[in-house]
């Protein structure tokens, strides 16, 4: 794929850009490219959270509120966060009911200790800096508290790791040129997974930044992963 190593190294006003291109269809355009997989992920993120009535949870990366709005149906205050105001603009018109704020990963719009859990679905790997991430979303959940993060991963078996490179290398760019408006921007995410670290040693990074009792659950043979994290109370 040509120009790749240029795509992984997009400033964050040009990752905002390519989300804003692709707002109207990109909830469309997941369930498609993943064959439907996408809901059955956004469901075990959000009961991995283990959300309780009257909490406070924050989605970043939440994009046009999928998410967001699975965590409110448990009567927890959700907060949609995004870079892109396109997707915001999106998910406001969708969702009105729901809460969007438009803010950066690697500064966010928040007090300290706000959020009784963070969550991030398919948004870490497309941060700058993604232990400086890691550090906000610390800093804004409460002593106690909670964070998920649900993010393409490696899958297990070496068949399946083999077939799923050859997917995101070759079949998922023809597929996004044929039914995408921005078939680049697709280009750009298949290169972003590829390069992402394995289950093991994305939670060593987690884990660099004070959260405890960090643990991963593998999806889909390893496709995706579940990292849960616990920021302590002292």
């Amino acid at each position: 794929m040509e120009n790749s190593r240029a795509d992984l190294t997009k400033q964050p006003n040009e990752v905002q850009a390519m989300f804003d291109r692709v707002a109207n269809r990109y909830d469309l355009m997941n369930d498609l490219l993943s064959l439907g997989q996408t809901r059955g992920w956004r469901k075990a993120t959000v009961s991995a959270l283990k959300v309780q009535s009257g909490e406070r949870i924050l989605d970043l990366a939440a994009g046009t509120g999928t998410s967001t709005v699975e965590i409110a149906k448990f009567g927890a205050e959700a907060i949609g966060c995004d870079l892109s105001l396109g997707m915001l603009k999106v998910g406001k018109k969708r969702h009105p009911e729901i809460t969007f704020v438009a803010g950066d990963a690697l500064a966010l719009p928040f007090i300290d200790d706000s959020f009784d859990g963070v969550t991030i679905s398919f948004g870490i790997r497309n941060v700058n800096n993604v232990q400086l991430a890691l550090a906000e979303m610390f800093r804004v959940t409460k002593p106690g508290g909670k964070m998920v993060i649900c993010e393409f991963s490696t899958p297990e078996a070496y068949w399946l790791r083999k077939v799923y490179q050859n997917y995101l290398i070759k079949a998922l760019p023809q597929v996004a040129r044929r039914i995408s408006s921005n078939p680049v921007a697709y280009q750009y995410l298949a290169e972003s997974i590829l390069a992402w670290p394995d289950q093991a040693k994305f939670a060593a990074q987690i884990q660099t930044i004070g959260w405890e009792q960090v643990a991963w659950r593998s999806l889909t043979g390893g496709i995706v992963a579940l990292h849960r994290a616990i920021k302590p109370n002292s």
